[in-house]
């Protein structure tokens, strides 16, 4: 799942996953996920105040933190690296599926963003090293019909994207964090980072990527959450769709 209510949940944490060739399991309804609910139906957090990225880095209704709050549904799952794969379907010219060999031997790229999570925190210069979505998609050839991609983790969670979001200069598949391999709490082995985006549209514990010619929500944005997730339109809640 995602970091922010990825949204991960309780500040500390993510859900286990369906096994080889099996479909994941919907994320059950945890003591985080009926909070998530509750403030979307009170729209908690809301400001009214809109900010531009290049005037106002900081995104309304948003604080500063040093450390980085783990969210997750109260679960983590363990992937061995020598049974994680990447699969990457749908809309696609040429699907892959990488084992971590052959994920680590794509193109690597490094980027220093901010994060910031719907539940009002935001973190500055975070150091990752991954593939960049834009490399990915000239792996895979997205076809005409592919507008939008469904990501699935080890833990069951989905959120989907618009591919113009995935596409994003500086969106990253990470499997390092600030010179060291990302831990399993922030989604290791290997998590999305779309950084214009509230975090949980970022993935932890990267199973597949799935291209589609249509839309369809994943598993915050159907309890509750926005479907496109702008941190400086303050794009939180489906209410506000």
């Amino acid at each position: 799942m995602s970091d922010d209510a990825d949204p991960r949940a309780t500040p500390k944490g993510d859900i286990p996953g369906a096994g080889p060739g099996e479909p994941a399991s919907a994320p059950s309804q945890t003591k985080l996920t009926l909070t998530k609910q509750r403030w979307a139906r009170e729209g908690k957090f809301l400001t009214g105040r809109v900010a531009r990225p290049e005037s106002d880095r900081l995104p309304p209704g948003q604080h500063l933190v040093r450390d980085w709050p783990v969210l997750d549904l109260g679960m983590q799952p363990r992937i061995p690296l020598e049974s994680w794969r990447l699969d990457v379907t749908g809309a696609v010219e040429h699907p892959v599926s990488w084992d971590w060999t052959a994920f680590r031997a794509q193109k690597q790229t490094q980027e220093t963003t901010d994060i910031h999570c719907v539940t009002t925190w935001s973190r500055y210069d975070n150091r990752w090293e991954g593939l960049a979505t834009r490399d990915l998609l000239d792996a895979v050839m997205p076809r005409e019909d592919a507008h939008f991609v469904m990501l699935h983790s080890y833990d069951g969670y989905t959120t989907n994207l618009a591919l113009e979001d995935f596409a994003a200069e500086d969106a990253l598949i990470v499997h390092s964090w600030e010179g060291k391999p990302l831990t399993i709490e922030h989604g290791g082995p290997a998590r999305l980072v779309v950084p214009h985006l509230y975090f949980w549209k970022s993935a932890k514990w990267i199973k597949k990527i799935e291209f589609r010619s249509f839309d369809k929500r994943g598993f915050w944005e159907e309890n509750g959450y926005h479907n496109h997730a702008d941190p400086w339109l303050e794009e939180r809640y489906s209410a506000d769709e």
